[in-house]
């Protein structure tokens, strides 16, 4: 499988990352892409609840989700839409953070909602609170593709192993990650979970990833590490995408799964225990 990861620094108008990203998609797709993924929030980043609720639109209307799913019919290649940032009718406001599989058809083949929501304290100038935003999800996703099972998720829920798992043991072969990850957390922890979470399942790993400062336009500016990453199922980086923005490819022999799990056969060899 010849696989592009985009590393985008999308700003806050859903409109030009749209364009941003399918002229990106065809650039992929010239280069003999068969499945190009895109990172979370490819819509748009903004730290702005007022700027989101006037932007953001609900699945059915999103021409984002349907500028890339016309696309990706164009072109002819599966896409996973890292995540789009959608309305949902929730009484409370709060928005969806979905990830889509979309099939050379341009069908959506699989939705996932982010599980695991990043509430935390980085720094004293750096704090988030994504559930105040976003709803968590509360289903894992594990979808067919022609070159094998995809397990979906989406960045902080990278720290929690036991999805990734649930996932693997399930059948996935391929785990996503799509990622707007704090380039602080990311410089100390984004490669060593990623490549943890290969080892642990035996799983290839794609993890497209926002880079830089996006727009303060409407909002505070955030900052995301960028480093997109395709991890092997021994563990080793494939490709690294550094800083910038642009496309980062690889091929993938999905034969490689098997025969880490035959080396290593954990996913095989759970106990149950008493206590703590």
């Amino acid at each position: 499988m010849h696989a592009a990861l985009l590393q985008l620094s999308s700003g806050d108008d859903p409109g030009e990352n749209l364009a941003t990203v399918r002229a990106r998609m065809q650039e992929a797709a010239a280069g003999g892409a068969e499945f190009i993924l895109t990172p979370e929030v490819t819509n748009c980043v903004s730290t702005s609840r007022s700027h989101q609720r006037a932007v953001l639109c609900r699945e059915g209307d999103d021409p984002a989700l349907a500028g890339l799913q016309a696309e990706a019919a164009r072109l002819g290649i599966w896409l996973l839409i890292g995540s789009l940032a959608l309305k949902t009718g929730d009484t409370d406001g709060r928005f969806a953070n979905r990830s889509f599989l979309i099939g050379a058809d341009g069908t959506i083949r699989a939705r996932y909602d982010k599980i695991h929501m990043f509430d935390v304290d980085v720094s004293a100038e750096e704090t988030y609170r994504e559930s105040d935003g976003f709803r968590p999800g509360t289903r894992a996703t594990l979808a067919e593709t022609p070159w094998g099972k995809l397990g979906l998720s989406i960045c902080y829920d990278v720290r929690f192993p036991h999805l990734y798992r649930r996932l693997a043991q399930a059948g996935a072969d391929i785990l996503t990650v799509p990622a707007a990850f704090s380039h602080v957390t990311g410089a100390a922890h984004w490669q060593s979970l990623l490549r943890a979470r290969a080892i642990e399942t035996g799983c290839f790993v794609l993890a497209p990833a926002q880079t830089g400062t996006h727009s303060a336009g409407q909002g505070q500016a955030r900052r995301t590490h960028g480093h997109s990453l395709v991890i092997g199922p021994w563990g080793e980086v494939l490709a690294d995408g550094g800083t910038e923005t642009g496309i980062i490819t690889v091929d993938l022999d999905l034969s490689q799964v098997a025969q880490a799990r035959r080396r290593v056969p954990s996913l095989r060899h759970d106990r149950d225990f008493d206590g703590p």
